[in-house]
Parts: structure tokens; C-alpha cells; sequence
């Protein structure tokens, strides 16, 4: 047992020869047995020396706190490992989580500066309208007060002509009276 052992670490260093191109199948069984051949260790087999009972067993002893220490380190690593990947899956979990509650945070604030940004275009457009109903009545109360002093002044005018229409037709009753003319003459008679 102990000189298998012994001849494991050996084989293990030795490496495995590396096949450039695949064969035919007929070389592929030459192969086999001249492979088999050269994977055998070259270096000469330890002479074997009658070993004590004793060291025997502190190398049976050792090779297995050996192989506990490379499982248990193992193990260790294997923990790391799981542990890194939970953190790691716990990070990305909790950076997804933030990440969205700060997107919907950002979507909040967009949506109540849209709503306010709205409501103050529709105040504004409402002050417009306002202001131009506004501009409208002064408008057409212009209108109106400009066609009222048109009508006055046209009754003015009117009253002008029919004023000198019955000075007119008094001076002609005058002069029909008085038998006499007028001193001044209408052009061509």
C-alpha cells in the first residue's frame, strides 16, 4: 500500500502525451499499447527497504491528514465561494432595488413637474383668454363709443344743413315779403 502511494505523486508529474492529428483506427490500437509503454514513469522504481510497522503508519498518517487538509481547505474555499456569490447576488439585488426605487423616484418628480409646469400653462392660457375677452369688450365698447360720436357729428351736420335750409327758406319768405331780390345772384343768370 504504502509503495502505491508512494508511486501515485510520481505518476501524477508525468504528463499525458498530446496527440497532434487524429489516426486511422487501424493506428489507433498501435497507439493504445506504445502510449500505455510511454505513460509508465521513466525515472527507476525506489528500491524497497524494509520499512518498519511503525513508519508505516506515520506515512499512512500523514498522507491522510494530508487529504483531510486539502478537503478541508477545499471545503473552506467552497464556503468563500458560496458566500461570494451570496453577497455578490445580495449587492445586485439590493443595487436593483435602489436603482428602481430611484428610477421611480425620478418618474415621481417628472410627473409632478409636468403636473405643475400644466396647471401653470393652463393659468397662463386662462389670464390670456381673460386678457382678451378683456381687450375685446374695450374693443367693441371703442367701437361703440367711435360709431356714437359718428352718429353725433353726423346729427350735428344735419342739423347744420336743415338749419341753413330754414334760413334759407326764411330769407327767401323775407324777400318774397319785401318784394325785393337778394343782393347776391346765383352765378349765370
Amino acid at each position: 500500500m504504502a509503495a502505491e502511494l508512494q508511486t501515485k505523486p510520481e505518476t501524477a508529474l508525468v504528463p499525458a502525451p498530446v496527440v497532434a492529428e487524429v489516426p486511422p483506427n487501424d493506428a489507433v490500437a498501435a497507439d493504445k499499447t506504445s502510449e500505455t509503454e510511454e505513460a509508465k514513469p521513466t525515472t527507476p522504481a525506489p528500491e524497497e527497504t524494509p520499512v518498519s510497522a511503525n513508519k508505516q503508519s506515520s506515512r499512512a498518517t500523514v498522507d491522510t491528514d494530508i487529504t483531510l487538509a486539502e478537503v478541508e481547505k477545499e471545503k473552506k474555499l467552497s464556503y468563500v465561494k458560496a458566500w461570494e456569490e451570496s453577497e455578490k447576488a445580495k449587492a445586485e439585488n439590493r443595487q436593483d432595488f435602489i436603482a428602481e426605487k430611484h428610477f421611480c423616484a425620478v418618474a415621481a418628480w417628472e410627473n409632478g413637474k409636468k403636473a405643475s409646469l400644466e396647471a401653470e400653462l393652463k393659468k397662463i392660457q386662462e389670464q390670456l383668454e381673460k386678457k382678451k375677452a378683456e381687450y375685446a369688450e374695450k374693443m367693441k365698447n371703442k367701437m361703440a363709443l367711435v360709431h356714437k360720436e359718428a352718429e353725433e357729428k353726423r346729427a350735428v351736420i344735419e342739423a347744420k344743413r336743415k338749419q341753413e335750409l330754414l334760413k334759407t327758406q326764411e330769407m327767401a319768405e323775407k324777400y318774397r315779403a319785401s318784394g325785393t331780390t337778394p343782393k347776391k345772384t346765383i352765378g349765370c343768370f
